[in-house]
């Protein structure tokens, strides 16, 4: 998981409960719960770098709804 490389980072790491959310409710939700980081919207299917970076949480959408586990890294 995302702790194991971002040990240092402080806050949530992961948000399991957005699965499924509107794409809106889980930027602002992700914002509001660790202030460290800046959630990234990616539709599925895009291509994305394999970097990890710890102010980073990708939000991976079908449509508008958030289809992985949003986790920082």
């Amino acid at each position: 998981m995302a702790s194991g490389f971002c040990p240092g980072n402080v806050g949530k790491q992961a948000w399991p409960e957005l699965l499924g959310a509107q794409v809106s409710v889980a930027v602002a939700r992700i914002y509001s719960e660790n202030s460290n980081v800046r959630p990234i919207v990616v539709p599925e299917g895009s291509s994305v770098t394999e970097d990890i970076r710890c102010n980073r949480v990708r939000v991976w959408v079908e449509g508008r709804i958030v289809s992985r586990v949003p986790i920082v890294g």
